[in-house]
């Protein structure tokens, strides 16, 4: 693996009974860049995200982070080793506060964290997401938008050095798509890397530094956006031809 190279996946496979979510999946993710994972509903995505993290386990292949192997870890471990990741479905704590989910990856995403630094670093990560008018309110009472964004906000607060955002802009009106996009470049610009799912092309096409594509678990394709606009095979998959 090259020195630039901080998540590579070899061989990853995973079987859900007779059905092989993810087949045979071979990527690398590069440092300082923005690679997004793109393909229709069912291809394999989130649960190559899931197996990348530790959330389910691998049935064969291996995942490499910062040249170590990472398969088999726990969640936590995977996060304490400095990659964080959101969820399709927001996934908040809905009997807290913003600031409380902040909170909550500030000192648990973080080996040896202290309460009190614990604090000011979520006051600052609410600052900086531009949260701070919801940074008390329930959970339950804030927009979508607001919602996704507490979940980048909690795994920027475990501190990592990559991003795994998934369907960060699914539901958003073409306002709150691009200040997304704003957000996910602002996020890069910091020196964090990021892995993205995303069904908005705009997106994908105008924020990614390169794109890979899962169709029926198996990566099909893998290039710069223009590359990948014109491949002929990627286009018939999202017009239905095949």
């Amino acid at each position: 693996m090259s020195n630039n190279v901080l998540i590579q996946g070899i061989g990853l496979t995973k079987r859900f009974g007779g059905m092989t979510a993810v087949n045979c999946v071979d990527f690398e993710l590069r440092d300082g860049e923005i690679l997004g994972l793109i393909g229709p509903n069912g291809a394999g995505k989130s649960t190559l995200f899931n197996l990348i993290s530790g959330f389910i386990p691998t049935d064969s292949g291996e995942t490499a982070f910062l040249g170590k192997k990472i398969t088999g870890l726990t969640p936590n471990k995977v996060c304490h080793l400095g990659l964080g990741r959101t969820f399709q479905a927001a996934k908040n704590f809905p009997d807290m506060s913003l600031r409380e989910n902040v909170r909550m990856g500030a000192l648990f995403g973080v080996p040896d964290q202290t309460y009190a630094k614990a604090e000011t670093e979520t006051d600052e990560i609410i600052a900086y997401i531009g949260l701070g008018k919801y940074a008390g309110t329930a959970v339950p009472d804030i927009p979508l938008a607001g919602q996704k964004q507490i979940e980048v906000a909690r795994a920027l607060a475990t501190k990592p050095k990559v991003l795994l955002l998934d369907e960060l802009m699914a539901g958003l009106n073409p306002a709150e798509v691009d200040e997304a996009m704003a957000l996910v470049k602002k996020i890069r610009g910091t020196g964090v890397t990021v892995l993205l799912i995303e069904h908005v092309m705009k997106a994908i096409m105008n924020i990614c530094d390169r794109i890979i594509v899962l169709h029926h678990g198996a990566l099909i394709a893998e290039g710069t956006p223009e590359q990948i606009g014109s491949n002929k095979e990627v286009i018939e998959i999202y017009l239905g031809e095949v």
